[in-house]
């Protein structure tokens, strides 16, 4: 059986399939999203949505949804699914569904009668089209199929209603039509491998209802375009192949497309091969060749913090350090371009953030690991010298340096640190001063930079690089460490943040600690006592003032709870390898354990992959977006530290 197969009785029950999301992305920016029953909820869903640079730098949705319906002796049963104003279904094709396979490419087998119709989609890697396949595996008499698409044409981010400047206009193509409707916008071409007849007849499907959207209290109703409907014959043992893209394509080459696109596919038929698809979906290759690490789906981009975070579990767990370098070569360019003052040429967010090079410098630290201190050395350690210097001589525009060894910024006013939600114009977590986890990095990257100038001979270098750790190490313990053997989350003069937050794991996890073995484990266990779901750690503990752990609502209520709380995978990362590190194979069994809480989200929410965020109490339900780098990297690095551990005797 399949690992991700399931069966009639779920896809049939709405409350069981809608929440459950399946994403396909071709490894250039666009993808296609919809839920398991291929009912649109969100906005953001769509069967081809792709990036459209001439208009913005946001994704576009041009085909929404496509309606299969089958026609036999003049009865028409569609097999298409949404969800109109005031809760209302139609046309409920969800309970023709037989079965459903997410094994190699998403595979839905629909039951009409004696009619078997099995539906194969895949997204062509690094072109802007969805190809599915549809083969009639049984027929007792003629079958007719008819295909009727629904256009959007809009922004990720806004909707669409019916109006008069909508194009109408469509023009013939092999096999199919292309048409555009608003200036700006790339041409849709929907081809067939088959001969067909496409039947004009323009309309519009009013008041399509988002549920999700709903729940997050923004607008959730649009109207679809439908230009009309093809239709052809099929019998039974044919296949037809349907084409969506920005560009044309020559019909007869469909079959063999498609064939090479599903064989090209790994299957997902355990945890760490579903998480290793989930990893390269995050992969963006743009057309001068720079290679970047989305945030998350459907609505982030590439974010500095995010990339350097997640690139060594997105790429050295996974034994791909080719996509390392390749990712690695785009941001130093980045990270060169803002340390000098000069224009950003790469397309990354948010450079500016204060811990970002500092980051930087532990992912080089984990490539270091896994390839070599001497290749570590030599690729990348005139940047991560750069780094230090650049931060040690208070070139950095928010991070200052003072003379006790220790990184101060102001954060009073504007979010710098990884928990950046706002409210009103102002943080919601105002964390400002001596940060935790700016000074853990900068004291790991210290001790990191000077061990590998060592090696290589800059004794000089390394020695002033080692002085200054030991004058951040004593201040480091004599800031953050309190009475009750945990870590104060941030200190400004008289302002000390008595929150048990997780941002104290970091210094227990990194391979250079200020901490004594002692005080390690002190922080890990008010981690491990106050913190620690089975979907990782919370932002905030429950016993501290402000615990908000629903993340629920409208915009702003969510903003409230985002880092008030709620759970995060990535943040279960450290805290497992802090786990490792401290008691090693002792803990392997516990280790294991917390991963079956991410294994259970393989079948879940959107599957194959892991939400953006989980509420902070039971049932710990998953929210935010449907898939986060940060969280399929920090799990996938888990399983790889297992693996080492248990090679050791």
């Amino acid at each position: 059986m399949s690992y991700l197969r399931l069966e009639k009785a779920l896809m049939t029950n709405l409350e069981e399939s809608l929440p459950r999301e399946l994403l396909r992305t071709n490894r250039s920016g666009a993808y296609s999203c919809s839920t398991i029953v291929d009912c649109n909820t969100r906005k953001y869903h769509g069967l081809l949505v792709v990036p459209v640079p001439e208009l913005d730098d946001e994704n576009h949705v041009l085909l929404s949804s496509l309606d299969v319906t089958v026609v036999q002796h003049g009865a028409e049963f569609n097999l298409g699914l949404h969800r109109y104003q005031g809760n209302n279904y139609s046309p409920k094709g969800h309970k023709y569904i037989r079965e459903f396979d997410c094994d190699k490419v998403p595979t839905t087998v629909y039951r009409v009668g004696g009619v078997i119709l099995r539906k194969e989609v895949v997204f062509q890697h690094y072109e802007d089209r969805i190809l599915i396949r549809y083969t009639l595996d049984d027929a007792h008499s003629a079958t007719t199929l008819r295909f009727r698409p629904f256009l959007a044409f809009r922004s990720v981010r806004q909707f669409t209603h019916e109006n008069n400047i909508a194009s109408r206009e469509y023009h013939d193509v092999d096999n199919g039509i292309r048409t555009c409707m608003y200036a700006g916008y790339p041409d849709l071409y929907m081809q067939f491998s088959k001969k067909n007849e496409f039947v004009f007849q323009p309309d519009w499907y009013r008041n399509v209802e988002y549920p999700k959207e709903q729940e997050r209290g923004y607008a959730s109703n649009e109207d679809l375009y439908v230009p009309g409907y093809f239709e052809m014959p099929i019998k039974k043992g044919e296949s037809i192949v349907f084409s969506a893209s920005t560009s044309e394509i020559k019909s007869s080459t469909l079959k063999k497309l498609i064939e090479k696109e599903i064989d090209d596919r790994s299957p997902r038929d355990n945890f760490f091969h579903c998480l290793v698809n989930a990893a390269h979906q995050f992969h963006k290759r743009e057309k001068n060749d720079d290679r970047y690490l989305l945030a998350g789906y459907p609505w982030f981009k590439c974010r500095a913090r995010d990339t350097f975070i997640a690139l060594p579990g997105l790429t050295l767990a996974i034994e791909e350090q080719d996509y390392f370098e390749l990712v690695m070569k785009t941001a130093e360019k980045g990270l060169r371009e803002f340390m000098k003052g000069k224009p950003l040429t790469v397309k990354i967010y948010e450079m500016d953030q204060p811990d970002v090079p500092l980051w930087a410098v532990w992912s080089v630290q984990q490539y270091a690991k896994e390839c070599g201190r001497e290749k570590a050395f030599k690729m990348y350690g005139a940047l991560i010298n750069d780094i230090v210097d650049y931060i040690a001589e208070d070139g950095h525009p928010i991070l200052e340096l003072h003379d006790n060894g220790l990184l101060y910024a102001d954060g009073r006013n504007k979010a710098i640190t990884w928990m950046n939600s706002t409210a009103n114009g102002h943080p919601v977590v105002p964390r400002s001063g001596y940060i935790v986890e700016f000074n853990a990095l900068w004291y790991n990257a210290l001790r990191f930079v000077a061990s590998l100038d060592r090696d290589n001979g800059k004794e000089k270098k390394a020695d002033q690089l080692e002085a200054l750790a030991e004058k951040c190490k004593t201040a480091f313990v004599d800031t953050f460490l309190n009475e009750y053997g945990y870590l104060y989350d941030y200190v400004d003069g008289n302002m000390v943040d008595w929150s048990v937050r997780p941002n104290m794991i970091f210094p227990v996890a990194f391979d250079f600690s200020p901490l004594s073995q002692e005080q390690k484990k002190g922080v890990l266990d008010v981690c491990t006592r106050e913190l620690l779901t089975p979907k990782g750690l919370r932002s905030l503990s429950p016993k501290s003032g402000g615990y908000n752990p629903m993340y629920v609502g409208p915009q702003t209520q969510r903003d409230y709870a985002y880092h008030q709380g709620t759970a995060w995978p990535w943040l279960g990362g450290f805290y497992m390898e802090a786990c490792l590190k401290l008691y090693r194979r002792t803990r392997l069994s516990f280790i294991q354990r917390q991963m079956v809480g991410y294994e259970d989200e393989m079948d879940y929410h959107c599957l194959g992959t892991i939400s953006e965020l989980f509420d902070g109490n039971p049932p710990f339900h998953g929210r935010g977006a449907m898939s986060f780098a940060m969280n399929v990297a920090e799990v996938l690095r888990t399983l790889n530290l297992l693996e080492s551990y248990n090679y050791q005797k």
